[in-house]
Formats: C-alpha cells, sequence, structure tokens
C-alpha cells in the first residue's frame, strides 16, 4: 500500500516546486530546447518517476506500473480515435472526395479567414460536441490544410480554435465529471460555465481571424467573426443554462454556422491583396473548380454525417446502455494507492469500453463509409494500418505524455500543486482557472483536470468562504484554455497538419494565445466573486 503525502519535503511550497519538474521539463524542452516531442515526453516521465519515487517514496513498482496505465490510457480511448478519425480522412483522399468537400466549403466562402471560422470554430466544435480528446484538431487541421492553408497555420487556427466548446464537449463529458466528484448539483455546475465559456466564444472567432490574416483580416472579417461568436455564444449559454449541459455545443456550432452561412458578407469574393499575401491560403486559388455532382457531394459530407449521427444515437439511454455493457472493468495490477483522506483513489482501476468510446463509433462510420465510396476490403485496411504507421511517433508521444501524468496523480505531484495554489486563500478566486489549465495542460483533458482538482477546488472555497460552484467552475472554464498548449494535442496537431517534430514551434506559437486568455478567464472569475460581476451568476 502507497498513501500520498501532500508535502513529502516538509513544506508544502519546496514539495509544490518539485513536483512541476516533471511537466516543466516537457514544455522546456518542447519550447526552448526543441526536442522532437516523443523524446522529450519520455524524458518527462524519466523526471516523474524518480520525482515520484525518490521526493514522494512512491514504491518503483507501483510507480511503473501507474505510468503503464498512462500510455494504456493513452492508446485506449485517446489514440484510438485520433486513429480512425484520420482513417476516414484517409479513405476519402484515397478516392477523391475530401477535394469534392474542400471545394464545397469554397463554394460558401473563398475567404481563407471564413473558412477557419467555418471549419476549425463551428466544425470543430460540432467535432468536440460528439468526440472530444483530440478528433477536433486531428480533424480541423486536415481539413484546413487540404482547403490550402500553409501547415503550420492549419494547425495553429485548429488549436486556438478548440477552446470554448471544450468544456461541454464529448456530450458534456468534463461538466458531468466536475459535478460527480464535487458533488454539486450537475445544473448548478453547467450554469456557471455556461456563463463563462460563452465569453470566450465572444473573443475567438475575433483571434482566428487576426491569426490567420493579422489585422486586416480583423478590419476586413471582425462582423462574421463576430456574429458567429454571439449565435454560438448564446445558444451555448442558453443550453447549459435551461436545456441540457450535453446538447450545449451541438447546438452552439450548428447556431455558429448557420449565422455565417445567413451573413451576405460571408459570401463576398475574396479581396485579391488577401489572396496574394495568403501564399496560395483558401479555394480562391482555383481558377475554376471543377463542377461536383450532387451525388459526390453528398458522398464527401457522408463521413462526417455519419459521425454525427452514429455519436448522437450513442447516448441514447437505451443504446448507450447496451453499448456500456461491453466495458471491462478492472483492479490495474500492482496499483495499491491511498489518497491524502486515507481512501483508495480511483486510478486503482482501470475501465476499457470496447464500443461506447468515441473511437470505436468513428471506427463504424468508416466502415460505413468505405463500403459506400467502394473502397474495396484490402484497400481499406491497407489505409488504416498506414495511418498507424504514419501516427507511430504521434502515439509515442501520447502514451508518454499520458504516462507522465498518471505518475504524477498516482504519486501525489499534481494534488501537491493543487493543494499549493488552492492555499491562496482570498487571491484564489483569480487563481482557480489556473488550477483548471494546469490540470489540463498535465493530461489533455478538461474531463482529466475536472476529476483531479474539482474536489480540492470545493474545499479550498469552503476555507476561504468563495461560493463552491464558482470555483468548481472556474476549474473547467480555465481548463479549456490548456488545452492548446497540452504536448498530447500539440502532436495530434502536428501529425494532422504533416509537420513531424514541430510541437516546440506550435507551443511558441500558442503558448501567447492561451496565457492571454487565461489571464481574461481569472478576470472574469475574480469579478464574479465580487460585486462587479456576481449579478452575472445564477
Amino acid at each position: 500500500m502507497f498513501v500520498q503525502d501532500v508535502t513529502p519535503l516538509g513544506s508544502l511550497g519546496l514539495s509544490a516546486l518539485v513536483a512541476v519538474l516533471p511537466l516543466a521539463t516537457v514544455l522546456v524542452l518542447l519550447g526552448v530546447v526543441r526536442m522532437k516531442a516523443h523524446h522529450a515526453a519520455l524524458i518527462g516521465l524519466l523526471v516523474a518517476l524518480v520525482v515520484g519515487i525518490a521526493a514522494y517514496g512512491m514504491p518503483v513498482v507501483q510507480a511503473v506500473s501507474g505510468a503503464l496505465q498512462g500510455a494504456a490510457f493513452g492508446l485506449w480511448p485517446i489514440m484510438w480515435i485520433v486513429v480512425n478519425a484520420l482513417w476516414i480522412y484517409r479513405l476519402t483522399v484515397r478516392t477523391g472526395h475530401f477535394d469534392v468537400l474542400r471545394r464545397s466549403f469554397g463554394r460558401i466562402s473563398d475567404d481563407p479567414r471564413i473558412q477557419a471560422l467555418i471549419i476549425a470554430f463551428c466544425f470543430g466544435a460540432l467535432m468536440e460536441a460528439l468526440a472530444g480528446f483530440g478528433a477536433p484538431v486531428a480533424i480541423s487541421a486536415v481539413m484546413l490544410v487540404a482547403v490550402g492553408f500553409h501547415p503550420v497555420k492549419a494547425a495553429v487556427v485548429a488549436l486556438v480554435a478548440n477552446t470554448a466548446p471544450v468544456a461541454f464537449g464529448a456530450m458534456g463529458t468534463p461538466v458531468v465529471t466536475l459535478a460527480q466528484v464535487t458533488g454539486l448539483p450537475l445544473q448548478d455546475v453547467s450554469s456557471i460555465v455556461g456563463r463563462q465559456t460563452p465569453l470566450l466564444a465572444l473573443v475567438v472567432p475575433l483571434l482566428l481571424v487576426i491569426i490567420v490574416d493579422g489585422k486586416r483580416g480583423l478590419k476586413d472579417t471582425w462582423l462574421p467573426a463576430l456574429v458567429c461568436g454571439v449565435a454560438f455564444g448564446l445558444v451555448q449559454f442558453l443550453a447549459s443554462n435551461f436545456v441540457s449541459p450535453q446538447l450545449a455545443d451541438i447546438g452552439a456550432a450548428l447556431a455558429g454556422a448557420a449565422a455565417l452561412v445567413a451573413l451576405p458578407q460571408t459570401r463576398r469574393p475574396v479581396p485579391e491583396a488577401v489572396r496574394i499575401s495568403m501564399g496560395g491560403g483558401g479555394t480562391a486559388t482555383e481558377e475554376a473548380p471543377p463542377e461536383d455532382s450532387r451525388d459526390d457531394v453528398v458522398k464527401a459530407y457522408l463521413p462526417y454525417a455519419l459521425i454525427i449521427v452514429i455519436f448522437s444515437l450513442a447516448v441514447l439511454p437505451p443504446i448507450k446502455k447496451l453499448l456500456d455493457k461491453a466495458t471491462w472493468k478492472f483492479h490495474w495490477p500492482g496499483l495499491n494507492v491511498i489518497g491524502p483522506n486515507g481512501k483508495p483513489v480511483s486510478g486503482n482501476t482501470f475501465s476499457l469500453p470496447f464500443l461506447n468510446t468515441g473511437g470505436t463509433l468513428v471506427l463504424l462510420a468508416g466502415v460505413i463509409t468505405a463500403a459506400i465510396l467502394a473502397v474495396s476490403a484490402s484497400g481499406t485496411v491497407q489505409e488504416w494500418l498506414a495511418t498507424v504507421k504514419e501516427l507511430r511517433f504521434a502515439i509515442l508521444t501520447v502514451t508518454g505524455v499520458l504516462a507522465l501524468a498518471y505518475v504524477m496523480n498516482l504519486s501525489g505531484q499534481t494534488t501537491t500543486i493543487g493543494t499549493f495554489i488552492a492555499a491562496a486563500g482570498a487571491g484564489l478566486a483569480f487563481l482557480s482557472p489556473v488550477l483548471g489549465w494546469f490540470g489540463v495542460a498535465v493530461s489533455g483533458s478538461d474531463t482529466s483536470a475536472n476529476a483531479l482538482f474539482g474536489a480540492l477546488q470545493v474545499t479550498a472555497a469552503n476555507k476561504t468562504g468563495l461560493a463552491a460552484d464558482l470555483l468548481a467552475a472556474a476549474n473547467s472554464s480555465g481548463g479549456v484554455l490548456g488545452k492548446m498548449v497540452s504536448p498530447q494535442n500539440l502532436t495530434i496537431a502536428c501529425v494532422a497538419a504533416n509537420l513531424p517534430g514541430e510541437e516546440g514551434k506550435l507551443l511558441r506559437k500558442v503558448l501567447p494565445w492561451s496565457l492571454g486568455l487565461l489571464l481574461v478567464m481569472c478576470l472574469i472569475v475574480l469579478g464574479q466573486s465580487t460585486p462587479v460581476l456576481s449579478w452575472m451568476l445564477p
């Protein structure tokens, strides 16, 4: 048995300083040393093991076992989703239907700045709503490259866009998890998150057009960006507060897309100056795109329509119950970890959902797609194996990062950092989103960050006299901004945009946006904890 100690070095500050070393190692190796991501992840894992064993006294067998469990989670469900999502893309490329899809988006607008809003913000949010994990970044980045974006710009746009929908992603899983671990009513948590993240939705589309085309992008397309953000944020607020957190992102994504399509300015031809400066970005460079038949257009959209239908059916209670039966839940060998509260931690057990997981549902959509697009069985398998080969270093990176995260969680390193931040007293309202940000930066998942720190936020709130539901919600809302700097998401973006080993470059580009938006969220939560913005709360 291993009992976690929050202050293994006697001092909470000193313990937190040592506990942060593994993540700091990965970020420095990526952003400063510019090391390949899979090497940085493995070195970070080694640091986490050394800290866990030497400083926290975790038995070697349990530390290694925890790392193996993290690696297993990295493979299933995370890389299982990414592999199958990119496999579907390869199938559509093989048959020529991705070119049809690209031309279809171009006919909505040939302006790359509008395309960034449609593909990365709206369509990406829909993928976040249905699948979550790495699927939105992977699919959005691939589609942006296909319509002519430079790979680096496509990856940055996809990462920054994947913020506003994250708290209600994967059919509301992060907020549902938050309610479960804190014991707070789901509707209370959902309502407050739904009064924080919609404010991000107002800002992110404006940032996207700036990323794509600088000040000129903002000057020319601020209205479509603002209309899209307002429609998205308004529906996310209404659904999360008055309908269902599970449906918040689906409604918001569709509303944002509909608002864009309905706006006449969306269909204005792209100015020649933009076309030249984008270096061929966007479909505007095509002189005379071929006319595609209605049948081909339908087939081009089919894979994504299938994903929407299959994921929507899978969350219906009778079907979900049936799929959940094919889940193997077991005690992970070699682990016997007791938390500081004297209770066994949830990480002692491992859940392996074979059917009710995003990767399997995407796989089903891919099999149906292959049949309808008339790809032979051998061709279908060939493309899947080619996808795995293409992702081999990404798989190594993600398993390494998740192994690191699990060692940090199981040894108590993450709890030490959380307790240190939570000890901020009156300043906790400002810092509570930082705790969520850190959790997502480590794990790549808002759900995981809520599971890690949700209860801690409530405990700290009760000690300082702050509203427990506000700080719990802030954990999730701040967490969404850590998604773009998470090493596993950076790797997924690099793979999707065909930028092998460029994770450090992406980190340097997205880190300022992540920290800037985090500061905004910290100020919002601070304001909501005082009479200045308390009127915003339910």
